[in-house]
């Protein structure tokens, strides 16, 4: 139930991203679908790492944040931040290697 929940909101906020695009920017059904799957595994991927790590990943790739940005906001160093990102970005690196 809560794995429907958390994709249904996925969805959603796909969805109204895909809103703020014009036309001719929008991509395929099938191109969407692939983003979605994409997306859908990476929020399983960064489920499974602790707070911190998804916080400074999240702020990086979203919200495009400097590490020392998020580095006060999460009350941690700069070199801590990059151990983060280092961790959050190997588990998306395995995630695009399996077949």
């Amino acid at each position: 139930m809560v794995d429907h929940l958390r994709r249904a909101a996925l969805e959603r906020a796909f969805l109204e991203a895909l809103s703020y695009l014009s036309d001719d920017q929008v991509p395929s059904i099938e191109h969407q679908q692939v983003m979605l799957e994409t997306l859908v595994e990476v929020d399983a991927v960064l489920r499974d790492l602790p707070a911190k790590v998804q916080q400074a990943f999240l702020l990086s790739q979203i919200d495009g944040r400097t590490y020392a940005e998020i580095a006060l906001e999460l009350g941690v160093s700069d070199r801590m931040v990059k151990k983060y990102m280092a961790q959050a970005m190997l588990q998306c690196l395995l995630l695009a290697q399996e077949p």
